[in-house]
C-alpha cells in the first residue's frame, strides 16, 4: 500500500498535514533557505521574570499523563477513545506497523493533542463562518483514493477498516485542514506584506550564492534539560531504532520533534550549512543523501538529520537529466541456492555485457529468458541513491553491473538516452515573492493556533 502523499497545494504550509498517512512532506518550493532556530527550555525557565519558577520544585500528589485516558471535551465537543484509536491506526500503518509497545503509550497522548489542535481548527472556522460542505470533503478524499492509492474510494474505505481505521477518520482530518487553510487565506494571508525591496534583496544573495551547496535537511528535534538528558537521549536512541528499522521519518518528526519544523515532518527546507548550529553542521557535510545520522547532542536537547537532497545553488544538477532506460531481469526458481544464483548472475551478466546498444536488447532478453520493461521519462535523482553515480558514469548502450538477489531476481539498467538538464536560474521575482509571503504565513498561523490553545476549555476524562 502506498502512503505517502500530498493533498493540497497551498499557500499556508502551517495546516497540519494529512497525519501519519502524509508520510511525505511536502516539499518546501524554490530555493528560498529556512533558518531553524532551536529552543532551549533552559532559556524558557528562568530569566524571563514572568513566572518566577523554583529550581527544584516539590511536586505535591502523585501525577502521571501516562496514565490518563485517551479522551477529552473540548470547547465542549466530545474526541472519544475510539477517535484516538482510528488516527493511531493511521500512523501505525504509515510506519508498517513497527511500533514498539513502549512507543505506542506516547504516540497516542500525542495524537490526541493533535486531533485537539484538529477540533480547534474547526471550531474557529465554523465560528467565523467558514463552512467545508462534505461533498467538497468527499471529492478530496475520492481523489486522494485514486492518486495516492490507486484505488477506488470502496477499496480505500476497506483499507482502512482493515488496519483499524476509518474512512469518517480520515474525512474528518481532510475536512480540518481544508477549514484551517480556508481560515489562513482570509484571516491571514491578506495581512502578510513582502515589499519589493525585500524580494530583490533576496534576490540578490541567491546570486551571491550560486554555485555554493545547498542541503535539504530533517530534523527530529528533542528538547532537554541537563537533568532530563539521560531520558531525551534514551528516547533518540529509541526513535532512531524505529527509523533503522523501516519507521517514517516525517511521521516521527510529526509526532516527536520539538522544532517549528515538526508540521512539515522535519523538513528544514534548503538551506547553507551555516545556517545550522556547528554541532549540527559538521556531520551534515559528510552525509549522503538518504542517510541517517544522530543523536547529536546540543546544548538544549538531541537532534536526528536525515540527508534529503543536497544541490548547487543556481547551477544544474546533473540528478535532474532525463534519462531512457530499459530494465533487463530474469527471476530465480523458488529454492535457488545461493551458488547457483550466483552462477546464473554471472552467466546473465556475460551475456548483457555482450548486447550492442538499447536497440539489441529485446532480441538478447529472448535468448535469455528475461524481461525487458522501458522507461523514458525518469530523473537520475529518483533512482535508488546507490545506482545514481552509477548511472551518471554510463554512456548510451551501457548497462550497470547486475544487482538484486535470490528472492528478487538479477536485473541490469540499459541507459538509451538522457536530456541533461538546463542551468537553473532560479525562482523569478513573483515565486520568490510568493514563497516569502508562504514563510510568513507559517509563521502567523502557528501563533494563531497557539492562541486557540491558550483560550480553550480543555476537559480531560
Amino acid at each position: 500500500m502506498k502512503t505517502g502523499f500530498r493533498l493540497l497545494s497551498v499557500s499556508a504550509r502551517a495546516a497540519l498535514s494529512l497525519g501519519a498517512l502524509a508520510v511525505v512532506a511536502a516539499p518546501i518550493s524554490g530555493t528560498l533557505a529556512h533558518a531553524q532556530t532551536l529552543p532551549d527550555p533552559a532559556e524558557d525557565l528562568s530569566g524571563t521574570g514572568a513566572l518566577n519558577l523554583p529550581a527544584n520544585p516539590v511536586i505535591f500528589g502523585k501525577t502521571d499523563p501516562h496514565l490518563r485516558r485517551a479522551t477529552a471535551i473540548v470547547n465542549g465537543e466530545i474526541i472519544t477513545g475510539t477517535d484516538v484509536d482510528q488516527r493511531l491506526a493511521l500512523i501505525v500503518s504509515a510506519n508498517g506497523g513497527k511500533v514498539a509497545p513502549e512507543e505506542m503509550e506516547r504516540l497516542r497522548l500525542q495524537v490526541l493533542r493533535n486531533l485537539i489542535d484538529e477540533t480547534l481548527q474547526i471550531q474557529e472556522a465554523k465560528a467565523a463562518n467558514v463552512d467545508i460542505d462534505e461533498e467538497e470533503v468527499t471529492q478530496t478524499f475520492n481523489r486522494v483514493a485514486q492518486q495516492n492509492f490507486g484505488q477506488n474510494p470502496a477499496a480505500l474505505e476497506k483499507y482502512l477498516a482493515s488496519i483499524g481505521s476509518s474512512s469518517g477518520s480520515l474525512k474528518r482530518q481532510i475536512k480540518g485542514e481544508l477549514a484551517w487553510q480556508r481560515l489562513l487565506r482570509r484571516n491571514v494571508q491578506p495581512f502578510i506584506n513582502v515589499s519589493d525591496g525585500e524580494v530583490r534583496e533576496m534576490m540578490d544573495r541567491l546570486k551571491a550564492a550560486k554555485g555554493t551547496e545547498e542541503y535539504r535537511i530533517g530534523e527530529i528535534y528533542l528538547a532537554a534539560t541537563q537533568e532530563t538528558k539521560p531520558q531525551v537521549l534514551a528516547n533518540a536512541q529509541k526513535i532512531l531504532e524505529q527509523l533503522k528499522g523501516g519507521g517514517s521519518f516525517v511521521a516521527y518528526a510529526r509526532q516527536y520533534s520539538q522544532s517549528s519544523s515538526a508540521s512539515v515532518g522535519g523538513d528544514l527546507g534548503w538551506i547553507r550549512l551555516a545556517q545550522l548550529p556547528p554541532e549540527l553542521a559538521t556531520p551534515a557535510a559528510q552525509m549522503l543523501p538518504g542517510q541517517l545520522v544522530g543523536p547529536i547532542e546540543l546544548a538544549s536537547g538531541y537532534s536526528l538529520l536525515y540527508l534529503i537532497d543536497k544541490r548547487q545553488v543556481l547551477t544544474a544538477d546533473p540528478r535532474d537529466a532525463l534519462l531512457s532506460l530499459k530494465q533487463i531481469s530474469i527471476a530465480f526458481p523458488k529454492g535457488t541456492t545461493e551458488k547457483d544464483g550466483a552462477a546464473k548472475a554471472a552467466e546473465f551478466a556475460k551475456v548483457v555485457k555482450e548486447i550492442k546498444g538499447c536497440g539489441g536488447a529485446d532480441a538478447a532478453a529472448v535468448s535469455l529468458g528475461a524481461t525487458v520493461v522501458a522507461n523514458d521519462q525518469i530523473k537520475v535523482r529518483d533512482l535508488p541513491t546507490a545506482l545514481q553515480d552509477t548511472i551518471l558514469k554510463l554512456s548510451v548502450g551501457e548497462t550497470t553491473p547486475p544487482f538484486g538477489s535470490i528472492e528478487d531476481g538479477v536485473r541490469v539498467l540499459m541507459l538509451c538516452g538522457r536530456d541533461d538538464p538546463k542551468v537553473e536560474s532560479g525562482p523569478n521575482f513573483e515565486q520568490l515573492q510568493s514563497q516569502m509571503e508562504d514563510d510568513r504565513v507559517n509563521k502567523r498561523a502557528q501563533t494563531y493556533l497557539r492562541d486557540l490553545r491558550r483560550d480553550a476549555v480543555i476537559e480531560y476524562n
